[in-house]
């Protein structure tokens, strides 16, 4: 063991300590351990200034021990129960003791709350009736003791909703009524809002043209409406432009469809005139090329390109069709499918100069500008009649054929001359 004076000088304390006089060691020592402890606690408190680098405190507590004389050889009589203070990290955070109560912690758990019970539907609640009355007493309507309990256990439901539905029907039985078991869940909230149909077509038709337009004749918003349009309460039609008959084209086209009755067929078994002599013709616009054309291409293969030389002003050709009835076999089979062809009105035109394209002379097809009665005719003179000729069925032998078209001014009359 140490003696006391031994320890005395290792922690610091001179002799003249207790008699109310300081020696000059004992100002040094003051002084020091005042400027250690300056610097110690404006590390802790924080009061440095910005970028300044801090102190390293292991060598403030080396220097202190300095001071003090104390050495290696003053450390082995000193007992276990004092510290020395170089010995440790003195820049490391001091731990907390006591680690904070988490009844002190203020943040919650997120399923804290108790999960609501679903809601009862009809059919759960038919089936709790029938368990209450399978537990009835025979001769009253009360329920056998401990029934409300294992409803409870057993369907998951309050012992208010059981005894409700037990209440509801004992006053239907005193009303001498059925059981209604359904609820009165979906008439809550505010009530739709109803339209008369006398309401609406009392408006007039080009003032609902739209969705906005009725709202506001209707005083509603437009969701509102379009809400009803969905219900299929409001219905949205398309109304096409008819075309204006009077009662005489109607006597007129009558005539026209019972003119094809066959005479000998009248009055016991009308039939119609079975047309296989009567072929349509009918004149259409195809333009040479479109803006834009959708194909279909193999895998790797390339892009075509084409050309042209305006992409407003792209040349149209007008076409004859002409149609007949196609013939059937006795076996199903089609003999003749009554097509006769569709001819374009062009004329052959023979160049008139010589370009890069072509030499003068070379035959071109231009398109008829104008197609009148003239290019009609030249038509059917030139390419109509010839197919008929050719592509006739043979076995049908000579009879007359009739060419029907439209009241197109460019038509040929059924008196023409030429």
């Amino acid at each position: 063991m140490a003696s006391d004076q031994e320890e005395d000088e290792f922690l610091g304390f001179s002799d003249d300590e207790g008699d109310g006089t300081n020696s000059d060691s004992d100002y040094d020592d003051d002084e020091a351990t005042q400027n250690a402890e300056s610097e110690v606690n404006a590390h802790q408190i924080g009061d440095f200034e910005q970028n300044q680098q801090l102190s390293d405190l292991n060598e403030v507590g080396q220097e202190y021990a300095q001071e003090c004389e104390v050495g290696p050889q003053h450390t082995s009589g000193i007992s276990d129960n004092h510290s020395v203070p170089f010995l440790f990290d003195l820049n490391m955070p001091t731990q907390q003791e006591f680690p904070p109560s988490p009844i002190h912690q203020t943040e919650t758990e997120q399923n804290h709350h108790k999960p609501r019970t679903p809601r009862i539907n009809n059919e759960l609640r038919l089936e709790i009736l029938l368990f209450l009355l399978l537990r009835k007493e025979k001769h009253s309507d009360e329920l056998i003791h401990g029934t409300n309990r294992q409803a409870v256990i057993k369907f998951d439901y309050t012992r208010k909703t059981i005894r409700l539905i037990w209440q509801r029907a004992l006053a239907h039985k005193a009303a001498m009524d059925s059981y209604f078991y359904d609820s009165k869940y979906h008439n809550c909230g505010r009530k739709r809002i109803q339209v008369t149909y006398e309401f609406i077509a009392s408006i007039a038709m080009g003032d609902r043209t739209t969705i906005i337009d009725l709202a506001r004749m209707l005083n509603l918003s437009p969701t509102t409406v379009w809400r009803m349009v969905k219900r299929k309460q409001i219905k949205p039609h398309s109304s096409p432009l008819n075309p204006g008959i009077s009662e005489e084209c109607k006597m007129a086209r009558m005539k026209w469809v019972l003119g094809l009755l066959m005479d000998y067929s009248i009055p016991n078994d009308p039939t119609y005139y079975s047309m296989y002599d009567f072929i349509h013709i009918d004149e259409k616009w195809f333009y040479l090329t479109q803006k834009s054309q959708r194909v279909y291409l193999a895998n790797n293969e390339p892009f075509p390109h084409r050309k042209g030389k305006s992409r407003t002003k792209i040349p149209k050709f007008m076409f004859m069709a002409a149609v007949a009835r196609p013939r059937w076999g006795q076996d199903g089979q089609c003999e003749w499918d009554g097509k006769l062809g569709i001819f374009p009105f062009t004329d052959a035109v023979a160049a008139k100069r010589t370009s890069k394209n072509r030499v003068k002379g070379t035959i071109e097809t231009k398109p008829i500008k104008s197609v009148n009665q003239i290019a009609t005719r030249a038509m059917l003179i030139n390419y109509l009649i010839p197919a008929i000729k050719e592509k006739w069925p043979p076995h049908e032998g000579e009879r007359v054929i009739y060419i029907i078209q439209d009241n197109a001014k460019a038509h040929i009359l059924q008196n023409d001359q030429e």
